[in-house]
């Protein structure tokens, strides 16, 4: 399943009408939409807001099917990345929690804002 699916499922899992979900998570309608339709991809920090309101680890709202090949965009990324640097960094995600990751993931978000 993808982010927009997941989302979809567990706001109807909880009961919350797109209206509850958005109000609470602190974005549009409109926007809520947009990624259940899998029309935009939410930024991380958006899936923290909606993990949050609906009481669920984020990693619930970005996990896919187990037996799913890897996407297209992982792939790009590996290679982008390069298959070291790639495996480097997945290797030491093993080492912390994904709420630790998630919130170094955020953390050098921050530092890239201040610094741009």
């Amino acid at each position: 399943m993808s982010i927009g699916e997941n989302i979809k499922k567990y706001r109807d899992t909880k009961g919350f009408t797109k209206e509850e979900l958005s109000l609470r998570s602190r974005i549009g309608v409109q926007v809520l939409e947009s990624y259940e339709n899998n029309e935009r991809v939410p930024e991380l920090d958006t899936i923290l807001k909606i993990s949050t309101v609906l009481d669920i680890p984020a990693s619930e709202l970005m996990e896919s099917e187990e037996n799913e090949k890897p996407d297209e965009e992982l792939l790009q990324l590996i290679q982008k990345a390069g298959t070291k640097r790639a495996k480097f960094l997945l290797r030491k995600t093993l080492d912390f929690s994904e709420e630790d990751i998630l919130k170094a993931i955020n953390l050098l978000y921050e530092l890239n804002k201040e610094k741009n």
